[in-house]
């Protein structure tokens, strides 16, 4: 049985009060209380079952390889991008960016093993996440984990539907992290960027290629580091 994410309880709280006030506003309006109740029920069960659907957390066990870089969310390889980040990492760098539709398993997990520091919630705009520009300018929450062959800085990207990304260990120090642990969860369809030193890694997929947060391999390291 698959898990579910504790944080869909308030949505679901908010789903039965909305169908609630559909019942009570079609029964005043038209006095067919049985109709209208039955619409609120309705309303109230296809759109939990979407959130039961959209919080799933299932079990995965990351690759046993240890040079094997794996993916931090589920979606679309959206993007590969040659950039210089010269915020935290400093070198040239490969950014594999992430397109998360409102289907997938929302549920992050660590590329690497390493420690994690968390960097920050920043503002900004909510393009939609598909677009290159959202790398740049939206609001996002930016983590580096430091392993013992490479580095990866990570951006969970707000949307113009996702409003909250979280992350879940310690946002005051760093946390011991092993490959395929959870980190976070992005809410609502998204975008994750992950950035890695350039000589660090060699890719193992390209754009357009589905993957799988803590299962598919997106790199190897590379073997002089």
């Amino acid at each position: 049985m698959i898990a579910i994410r504790p944080e869909v309880l308030p949505f679901i709280g908010i789903t039965i009060l909305i169908g609630a006030l559909i019942s009570l506003a079609f029964g005043a309006r038209r006095r067919k209380w049985r109709g209208a109740i039955t619409a609120g029920i309705i309303f109230t069960v296809i759109l939990s079952a979407y959130l039961l659907y959209f919080f799933r957390d299932p079990e995965r066990t990351a690759p046993a390889d240890e040079t094997a870089v794996i993916a931090a969310a589920d979606g679309v390889i959206a993007k590969i991008t040659d950039v210089y980040e010269g915020q935290y990492l400093n070198t040239n760098t490969v950014r594999i960016s992430i397109f998360l539709s409102l289907f997938n398993v929302h549920v992050n997990r660590a590329p690497i093993a390493g420690r994690s520091k968390f960097l920050g919630y920043f503002p900004g705009k909510h393009l939609f996440t598909f677009t290159e520009k959202s790398s740049d300018v939206n609001q996002h929450n930016a983590i580096l984990i430091e392993g013992e062959k490479t580095r990866c800085l990570i951006y969970q990207i707000v949307g113009p539907i996702c409003r909250r990304v979280v992350y879940w260990p310690d946002h005051n120090k760093e946390v011991e992290l092993q490959k395929g642990d959870r980190i976070g969860m992005m809410k609502f369809g998204s975008r994750l960027d992950m950035y890695f030193p350039k000589d660090d890694i060699s890719l193992e997929v390209k754009e357009g290629d589905k993957v799988q947060a803590g299962l598919t391999v997106i790199a190897k390291l590379k073997g002089d580091n």
